[in-house]
């Protein structure tokens, strides 16, 4: 037993220090995620740092060294030449084979002394991880990170784990060592389980999820192979909570996480990632063999399922992401696996892969919209108005509240820099409250000369998927005590069609309250007729793509006259949007359009220069003849 208890002894700190350099490693990857990769830009390290560049890596690494969390840093190109170093050390000196390896894609670590190297000058000093991580944004690899982590703290973090562990041993072997060692091993086993896995459903959570996607992806990297990452999320699952009761909802998930798991291969993975939201590894797979296996998938996923007697017929919608096409690391793969999953449920497609064409992330946009919160706050937001007139009379009858940003460093920033990130990240939410808080604000700012002019205002598809979003409106209307009929809600047809369900309730009870209801960018989406014909709709918008070549573009006229037909057989007012010269309004009107919206009329503009543009504002410069 004695010599058992050594020999677990000498395993278990041989485990420590591989506990240690990968407690190290992990650390040398926070330090180029959030130090280096994002100060490179995506750039190489072949191209020369400049002056502030390296003064600032020089700030950071004295703060690093002088706090004790670093002990030495280099940068090296991929050649394996050092371009950095804090100490000046390394340059001209014999390049390491851990710097090409890294320089190709592969992670270095180990466990040494200070100036331990053959290359290294001076006295051999403290124990330190030293870590070779290649330096890379999403794409190819930019140079490499050389780290010299102390050692000293890993190691104490581990001996305390490890001093438990020997007085378990301890009294193990003084206390009949075969039932105790058995007991504990059960034990372990229940614990690595649990911590390993969803409790509902008995699925991996998403801890080992990750490991697992992290584990499949370098073996795809080792061997050229392909992982694909894929989200599953379950549709109208609140309403299966809400109306059957949440103890309904979890035995739904149950099941369907038992049929995933019965679905996929022995290879693959199936994890709960938590709510309604499933996950799937698939390594080693063909590209080609993706969508019928997703396919296959859906079928067993939506087969009818019996719920406290109540027979469902579930949905859900899948998006995936596939290494190494798509990102080398589960988190890019992760947010790039939700982004087509959400295009996928707005498509109502079921499946989607991710699209680079559509993927509006970007650091700096992110950065922004981090700022956004506070813009809202601090007023850095405005908003400009462009009119609308009617094409009969060319009365001004409506104005469409367009928000902007004033940002305080980056001047005015378009709205198309940062509203599909703001959506994507949820803080349209937000937004779209300060906006409708502003307009109708401003609607009363006016003045009584204003009351015959709405307000038009664009919604989202995420304000549109949320059921009390007609509380929304309806509480922004009463605290500015402006009558419901004043505002119009601009939604694309895209918007419509996310959520239909939800889009129809709040809709209707909008439309019951007096608000005004406009199809905006009409002609671009996919919407079924017959569901438009069941919307409280008053106005459709036809897609400035198809009014701006009208002259020259008999496709997009014929296509412009049907709208028109469409709009007025089902009793709605139909908008042009994009009119900027008179040839164009001639054939509008022609066609037989109701009101008219673009620079031929006025462009956007502040709330303050308004009035006097309506003042100077001659009916008869749009009146054409029909």
């Amino acid at each position: 037993m004695v010599l058992l208890g050594l020999v677990l002894s000498v395993a278990l700190s041989s485990e420590a220090r591989d506990r240690g350099v990968s407690e190290g490693r992990a650390e040398a990857a926070l330090v180029a995620r959030t130090a280096i990769e994002p100060n490179l830009d995506g750039r190489s390290l072949a191209v020369p740092l400049s002056g502030p560049e390296l003064a600032a890596l020089r700030k950071l690494t004295d703060r690093a060294i002088e706090d004790g969390s670093v002990v030495r840093l280099r940068l090296r190109d991929t050649a394996g030449q050092v371009v950095f170093s804090d100490d000046g050390s390394g340059f001209g000196e014999e390049i390491e084979d851990e710097a090409l390896d890294a320089a190709r894609g592969e992670v270095v670590a180990l466990l040494t002394r200070l100036n331990a190297d053959q290359n290294d000058s001076g006295p051999v000093g403290q124990r330190v991880v030293e870590v070779y991580l290649p330096l890379s944004t999403g794409g190819p690899v930019l140079g490499v990170l050389e780290v010299y982590l102390p050692y000293a703290p890993i190691a104490k973090d581990v001996s305390l784990g490890l001093r438990t562990t020997y007085l378990v041993l301890g009294g193990g072997l003084l206390a009949l060592w075969a039932i105790l060692a058995a007991i504990s091993a059960s034990t372990i086993r229940l614990m690595a389980h649990q911590a390993g896995h969803d409790a509902l459903t008995g699925l991996p959570n998403r801890a080992l999820f990750q490991r697992r996607a992290a584990a499949a992806i370098h073996a795809a990297q080792r061997d050229g192979g392909t992982v694909a990452v894929v989200l599953a999320d379950v549709d109208r699952f609140k309403e299966v909570n809400e109306t059957l009761g949440h103890h309904n909802g979890d035995a739904l998930l149950r099941e369907l996480g038992t049929r995933l798991a019965a679905a996929v291969r022995s290879s693959d993975t199936v994890a709960r990632l938590g709510g309604d939201e499933f996950g799937m590894v698939l390594p080693a797979v063909r590209e080609e063999e993706i969508p019928p296996l997703l396919d296959r998938m859906r079928t067993v996923f939506e087969t009818e399922i019996v719920v406290d007697t109540l027979p469902l017929s579930p949905e859900a919608s899948f998006g995936y992401a596939l290494a190494p096409s798509d990102g080398n690391d589960v988190d890019t793969l992760l947010r790039r696996a939700d982004m087509a999953m959400y295009l996928a449920k707005g498509s109502r497609s079921g499946t989607a892969r991710y699209d680079q064409q559509r993927d509006h992330f970007d650091p700096a946009q992110l950065a922004l919209v981090a700022e956004l919160r506070r813009a809202i706050e601090g007023n850095e937001l405005v908003l400009y108005y462009q009119p609308k007139a009617e094409l009969r009379t060319g009365r001004v009858c409506a104005v469409e509240a367009l928000v902007r940003w004033r940002h305080p460093e980056r001047g005015m920033v378009p709205p198309d820099a940062f509203l599909p990130v703001a959506e994507q990240t949820g803080l349209i939410d937000a937004l779209t409250k300060w906006v409708l808080a502003t307009a109708l604000a401003q609607a009363v700012a006016w003045g009584l000369s204003f009351d015959r002019l709405t307000m038009a205002i664009n919604i989202s598809a995420r304000n549109l998927a949320r059921a009390d979003f007609a509380d929304t409106v309806l509480s922004a209307l009463a605290a500015a005590h402006v009558l419901p009929g004043r505002l119009v809600l601009e939604i694309t047809e895209t918007a419509l069609m996310t959520d239909p369900e939800t889009a129809a309730d709040v809709l209707f009870r909008l439309a019951e309250a007096g608000v005004r209801v406009s199809v905006d960018d009409f002609g671009q989406g996919q919407t079924s007729l017959s569901y438009l014909a069941t919307l409280p709709l008053h106005e459709l918008k036809i897609d400035k793509n198809f009014v701006g070549d009208l002259p020259d573009n008999a496709a997009h006229a014929a296509i412009v006259r049907s709208v028109i037909d469409l709009g007025h057989n089902l009793g709605l007012q139909v908008v042009a949007e994009g009119v900027e010269t008179r040839e164009i309004t001639a054939m509008l009107t022609a066609a037989g359009c109701d009101i008219i919206q673009g620079y031929l009329l006025a462009r956007p503009m502040p709330a303050d220069e308004l009035p006097s543009w309506l003042a100077g504002h001659r009916v008869s410069e749009l009146t054409v003849e029909r």
